[in-house]
């Protein structure tokens, strides 16, 4: 007989699965298309995706035709952020329609080079816009592009009227969209007052906001920085919406205001889907599903057990307790989900759900005011 060891002791196993901790996705990660003649190529080569962690190098390699250095400060004033610029070529032909319509034919293959960034530089751009390029045709694109990215898009609503506003909006039904009607005014590098595109800064506010505060927090009724002024300002009133901003937005577009500062001022995105109204709601969906995606990928090829079913549900319960005690979401929960049978568990399938209610933001309050004598008799009762 052949001399083997006799475990006589304790052996420490390491379990392959186990409750995990699940990381809340980052979302911060933005990607612009920008149009610049005189950039520098080697920084900025033509359609192609370039990975931009240092702001003030990049401003500095944009040139400052076109609008890449305008973008590119609009989204500095916020701070250091990490993202992705795809430079293209302006757009070439006999008339003024034939180079539109080859500038927005190179500025859609540049968003479309952003769904290759997370593979070409390891990172993925979930917020994204092509300020001052956004035409109705490269508005439909930067839509089709965010959904592809699970992130979430910016666009200039496109109409002098309120009437002629809805109209275009109208024309959307994507919840990743959010349209804004005019743009800000800013100091470029030379000190010059210029046209900064709101398109551009609401990236900058959403990555820090993703960043300071949470997914949970709509970009309106926050202070913009490095803004001086409205282009062409609507006329608003914090308690009337019978005003051009209260029409704008009813028909489910965000405006700019002056109050303490420079604002946003609307909540709306372009979903057909009532669910889906506000940009919370759609940041929280996207956040909790790439979240759980994440996070589950360990469990991915154990062993179908009962138990490994139970830790899968309880990493997602935790997640969630977590995100509700911080104030992000209002509340949720990971279940099993019905059709779990034999023949499906015996083919490698598992099948869980669950439900989640985002934070809505206070959109409309009501102060129901009352003149009362009552107070007389509190004063008269303290002068006796």
């Amino acid at each position: 007989m052949a001399l083997t060891p006799r475990p006589h002791g304790v052996r420490i196993v390491e379990a392959a699965a186990g409750v995990l901790t699940l990381t809340v996705a980052a979302t911060s990660i933005w990607g612009v298309v920008i149009q610049s003649s005189d950039a520098k190529a080697a920084t900025f080569p033509l359609n192609e995706p370039v990975l931009v962690s240092d702001l003030p190098a990049a401003i500095d390699d944009a040139g400052v035709a076109g609008t890449g250095e305008i973008t590119l400060r609009a989204i500095a004033d916020f701070g250091r952020s990490i993202g992705v610029v795809v430079r293209v070529g302006e757009g070439v032909g006999e008339t003024a329609a034939d180079k539109l319509a080859d500038r927005n034919a190179k500025v859609i293959a540049g968003l479309q080079q952003l769904q290759y960034a997370e593979q070409l530089l390891g990172v993925k751009p979930r917020i994204v816009a092509a300020p001052g390029l956004d035409t109705q045709a490269v508005a439909v694109a930067l839509g089709q592009t965010a959904v592809a990215l699970n992130g979430f898009a910016y666009a200039a609503s496109i109409g002098a009227t309120p009437a002629e506003i809805k109209t275009y909006r109208d024309g959307f039904g994507v919840r990743e969209l959010m349209l804004i009607d005019r743009d800000w005014k800013a100091l470029n590098g030379a000190g010059a007052e210029v046209i900064s595109y709101a398109a551009g800064r609401a990236v900058g506010l959403r990555a820090w906001l993703d960043r300071e505060v949470g997914y949970h927090k709509t970009i309106s009724n926050v202070a913009v920085p490095g803004v001086v002024g409205i282009d062409q300002p609507r006329a608003w009133d914090f308690q009337n919406a019978q005003t051009e901003m209260g029409l704008i937005n009813g028909a489910d577009v965000t405006g700019l205001i002056r109050r303490n500062g420079y604002r946003y001022w609307g909540n709306r995105t372009c979903a057909s889907d009532p669910r889906f109204a506000y940009e919370s709601a759609v940041r929280t969906n996207q956040v909790l599903r790439d979240t759980i995606a994440d996070g589950v990928f360990p469990y991915i090829d154990q062993p179908l057990t009962a138990q490994l079913a139970a830790d899968i549900i309880e990493s997602i319960n935790a997640m969630f307790r977590r995100e509700k005690l911080a104030g992000r979401i209002v509340g949720a929960v990971a279940f099993l989900a019905p059709g779990n049978t034999a023949d499906q568990l015996a083919a490698g399938k598992l099948k869980i759900g669950y439900r989640f209610t985002a934070c809505a933001p206070l959109e409309d309050l009501e102060a129901a005011s009352e003149i009362t004598d009552e107070f007389y008799a509190d004063t008269f009762n303290l002068a006796a």
